[in-house]
């Protein structure tokens, strides 16, 4: 039997109100080290509620987010970050008028105080990370361009990217691939399967071929509570994920 600490995230009894309103309601769920997790459900149905309580934006009302044991509820969301969980929005807030290894190196955490040779080191360990993070986001050949003039796929990856730099164990992405091209989306699904090396990754997502493609495992809530969870073979052909959801 696995134990509640070996799991990478332990969500228990979650439940948040808004004015009387349960938007998350007895939410329960676990997240492997190494697991592409991904929430699918109806709009209303509580997913980005869930990505907002366990990043600290929205506080909880009842139950428990525990990430590798350590209790994430009373936490500050910059306290969350440094505990190693990163969140990537809907749209991408990356700086447009600086270029992609702008963008990365102002992401990569530095140490308190940094002078002399330990700058210089510093800065040969900055630019190494920047390159390794950007051939992983498919922007090597431009590292040099200004943010603004790639293109929306890229401009994902890239602030994908600017959290990776920054080596969170969990990833939250929410619709990663809303509005891609087709390449860009077959593009997206490597780099994930890429990334949960060492970390794990929750995405919320609405388009079930991505979804086949990367999760091993989906979380299907609706009107804030889990109704399916599984393989996705298993919940596509849950009736009542079919009902709500799918059967639209």
């Amino acid at each position: 039997m696995t134990h509640p600490t070996d799991f990478l995230l332990a969500v228990e009894a979650l439940t948040v109100s808004f004015d009387g309103f349960k938007a998350v309601d007895d939410l329960s769920f676990y997240v492997d080290p190494g697991e592409i997790r991904v929430i699918i459900g109806p709009n209303g149905a509580g997913k980005t509620t869930a990505l907002d309580l366990i990043c600290g934006k929205t506080r909880a009302t009842s139950g428990s987010i525990r990430f590798r044991g350590k209790e994430l509820t009373q936490l500050k969301e910059h306290q969350i970050v440094h505990a190693g969980v990163g969140r990537k929005f809907q749209n991408p807030s990356i700086y447009e008028d600086l270029t992609v290894f702008e963008n990365l190196e102002i992401s990569f955490p530095r140490g308190r105080s940094v002078f002399g040779a330990l700058a210089f080191k510093r800065d040969a360990e900055v630019m190494e990370r920047v390159e390794e993070i950007a051939e992983m986001i498919f922007l090597s050949d431009l590292l040099g361009e200004r943010a603004e003039y790639l293109s929306h796929g890229q401009k994902q990856w890239l602030e994908i990217g600017m959290l990776l730099i920054q080596d969170p164990e969990l990833l939250m992405l929410d619709e990663p691939v809303a509005g891609m091209s087709v390449s860009e989306r077959i593009k997206t699904a490597e780099l994930l399967h890429r990334i949960i090396e060492g970390r794990s990754v929750i995405v919320i997502e609405h388009d079930m071929k991505f979804v086949e493609d990367i999760a091993h495992k989906v979380t299907v809530l609706h009107q804030g509570r889990v109704i399916s969870e599984g393989p996705m073979a298993h919940v596509k052909a849950d009736p009542k994920v079919v009902e709500v959801y799918l059967g639209h």
